[in-house]
């Protein structure tokens, strides 16, 4: 208001400096010019004015502005708190088939890790006992030893003892036999983890297709494409691919490990075998 008073003395002062120096040198004026002298002051006064009030309001805007962004800025939210807002903003609906996602593949992840460690041996140190047990109490000795280990190399070990008496022949195909055996018990739900790591991206780009969707139907309903418009579906077609993404990744981390541990575990197992037998034909335990 001060600015539009300002503009207005300074007009009204011009105006009236004019008129005087035109009075003083042509005397009074005509009804015409006086006419056409008070439109022009009152035009000048209503542009001023105009000016004024459009820079007030450009000032206001400004302000106005300011203030959102101040007022939407979050306060320092957690990591948790982000993850939660992102989630809700992808749509619950949507996003918890994700989650779903997630939390089974996590459970069998933690399930194998658990059952693998428990299946890791230490075949060294079970060789060296079993071929302690041979030397002093036989057969039976050595599968009594096999009895107290846990894992699937002593399992392996045992059911080869059991044929011990059946020949060199019998002992292998019964290892190899009841190997497998144990290796489908190691690799148990790991496919499960692996549809789940194909399913996550494919759910996120089907979010994709349908937040688009949602986009281009806010622009038919609309009439306007403007940013507004289809910010709202695009956000949500990003999001749901992002999180998609993230599960993928985490559960093929695991995945990988799992794998390779597996793959650790059949090695032993196959490395402890072939010791075993020829420790059965050293010490002239099996019928050849």
């Amino acid at each position: 208001m001060k600015k539009v008073f300002a503009l207005l003395t300074v007009a009204g002062m011009l105006t009236f400096g004019t008129f005087n120096s035109v009075y003083a040198e042509g005397g009074e004026l005509t009804p015409e010019e006086q006419v056409i002298a008070d439109s022009t002051v009152e035009a000048d006064a209503a542009a001023a004015e105009a000016e004024a009030a459009k820079k007030a309001q450009e000032e206001k805007m400004a302000q106005d502005a300011i203030d959102a962004e101040t007022a939407e800025a979050p306060a320092d939210l957690s990591f948790t708190q982000v993850i939660k807002q992102k989630f809700i903003e992808g749509g619950p609906g949507f996003m918890g088939i994700v989650l779903v996602c997630l939390i089974l593949g996590l459970a069998i992840v933690i399930e194998r890790i658990i059952y693998l460690n428990m299946a890791t041996t230490n075949t060294d140190k079970l060789l060296n006992n079993i071929e302690s047990a041979l030397n002093s109490g036989g057969v039976e000795a050595a599968k009594e030893v096999c009895r107290d280990t846990k894992g699937p190399v002593a399992s392996i070990f045992y059911q080869g003892l059991e044929r011990s008496h059946e020949g060199v022949d019998m002992v292998e195909k019964s290892i190899v036999s009841y190997g497998g055996v144990q290796m489908g018990l190691l690799e148990k739900g790991i496919s499960w983890i692996s549809l789940f790591i194909a399913l996550a991206p494919m759910l996120g780009f089907m979010g994709t297709v349908i937040g688009m969707i949602g986009a281009f139907d806010a622009i038919a309903e609309a009439g306007d494409i403007s940013p507004a418009v289809v910010a709202v579906g695009i956000k949500v077609a990003l999001l749901t691919t992002v999180f998609g993404l993230i599960v993928a990744i985490i559960l093929q981390i695991f995945f990988n490990y799992i794998v390779a541990k597996v793959d650790s575990i059949v090695n032993d197992m196959e490395n402890a075998s072939i010791s075993l037998i020829d420790m059965l034909v050293k010490n002239e335990i099996t019928n050849k």
